[in-house]
């Protein structure tokens, strides 16, 4: 076979073998299509004059009222508001009733797109929470703080990190970070720290972790936790 003839043969070749752009363009898995549409949205923000937010986040609520009757803590979940950029952010934001004024119980659930506050849900079922109490006077101020670490992506291990809540208690309100793996170690502490750092926490707060399956067993968000630091 003459050299041009060989060339051809190979172009040809190589021309089926290489995927078309069609097919170049399907993502490989669940978490390249989920980045795609993110790309996709924040552009369309960009190109609409806003701030894009890296993720997309929904604001949940959940109050229980002392002696009404029994309800499922999934019933209980309502929605409230989503945002994916800076300035629908604030506008939600500036609204919300500070946790001063919130009755007891109630819990504020921030969490991204996609991501029920639930124990159960695929994404948090394998995770656990870094939990922190605060006397109520001062929760407030950290919470805020906590609510713009989550919005800004600052976190350490953020791919990790499912969401944040406030919950507001009789006595003393607690905050909590919950991430997707409780097995890996070392993404639990470097969380652990890097919480620490952005809240600038004094080193009289104790921070404890729980896994979700444990909490599934004793059926309790705060108590028997299991790690502490």
């Amino acid at each position: 076979m003459e050299p041009a003839a060989e060339k051809r043969e190979a172009d040809q070749e190589e021309q089926q073998q290489r995927p078309s752009q069609g097919e170049l363009a399907v993502p490989s898995t669940e978490e390249d299509e989920a980045e795609a549409e993110e790309n996709e949205r924040r552009n369309r923000e960009l190109k609409a004059g806003f701030h894009p937010l890296r993720r997309k986040f929904v604001l949940w609520y959940t109050r229980r009222t002392p002696g009404a009757r029994s309800q499922s803590y999934e019933d209980n979940i309502k929605k409230i508001v989503d945002f994916s950029t800076v300035e629908s952010f604030w506008v939600c934001y500036c609204h919300l009733t500070r946790p001063s004024s919130l009755p007891s119980p109630t819990d504020l659930h921030l969490f991204k797109d996609g991501v029920r506050p639930l124990w159960e849900d695929p994404a948090n079922r394998n995770g656990g929470k870094w939990i922190i109490r605060f006397k109520k006077a001062v929760s407030g101020r950290f919470w805020e703080d906590l609510v713009l670490v989550l919005v800004g992506d600052q976190l350490d291990y953020s791919d990790d990190v499912c969401g944040v809540v406030l919950s507001v208690r009789f006595n003393e309100d607690i905050l909590s970070v919950w991430n997707r793996n409780a097995s890996d170690h070392q993404a639990v502490m470097a969380l652990r720290d890097s919480i620490k750092r952005h809240l600038k926490l004094p080193h009289s707060y104790l921070m404890e972790y729980k896994p979700h399956d444990a909490s599934l067993r004793d059926n309790s968000s705060y108590r028997n936790t299991w790690l502490r630091g």
